[in-house]
């Protein structure tokens, strides 16, 4: 990844509709995900992630699920977050902003003293989470259209 991209909490305003507003070119304008169901009751207490250039452009967004929320979505265990809506737009792909925002969900994640983090992941990206030390489990299931695997990486 270029040393000029950062990663940040997005913990105002501004950074939390960049950060929709990327979601939705990417899940909504791009993948055809129904804007309905792009956002979602989590998204008032996740933690958001930002990844900007060195001109604060946004380049893409990742959220983690923490406590009730990511044990809803995760088989029932609180200690493991969720990492979800990882978001990465089209002319930032291949740069390592993806890498990025997971270690920056990984970290948020120990931050809140998580033991693991789970995730649901098309399976077109089933490569780019392995690389990163995620392993799935059960069966493939539709999520919004698509195919997803459950994957989850211990902390």
């Amino acid at each position: 990844m270029s040393p000029a991209v950062t990663v940040r909490a997005a913990e105002d305003p501004a950074d939390r509709e960049a950060c929709f507003a990327v979601r939705k070119e990417v899940f909504v304008a791009e993948q055809g995900v129904p804007e309905d169901i792009e956002y979602d009751a989590h998204d008032a207490d996740a933690v958001h992630l930002l990844a900007l250039d060195a001109d604060g452009t946004p380049l893409g967004t990742a959220r983690l699920l923490h406590g009730a929320a990511a044990a809803a979505k995760n088989g029932g265990d609180p200690a493991v977050g969720s990492l979800g809506r990882l978001a990465v737009l089209k002319r930032a792909r291949g740069l390592g902003v993806g890498a990025a925002l997971v270690r920056a969900v990984e970290d948020a994640a120990r931050e809140r003293g998580l033991t693991g983090v789970d995730l649901h992941a098309q399976t077109h990206a089933l490569g780019f989470y392995e690389r990163l030390g995620y392993e799935a489990y059960g069966p493939e299931f539709p999520d919004a259209g698509m195919p997803h695997r459950a994957m989850r990486r211990a902390l």
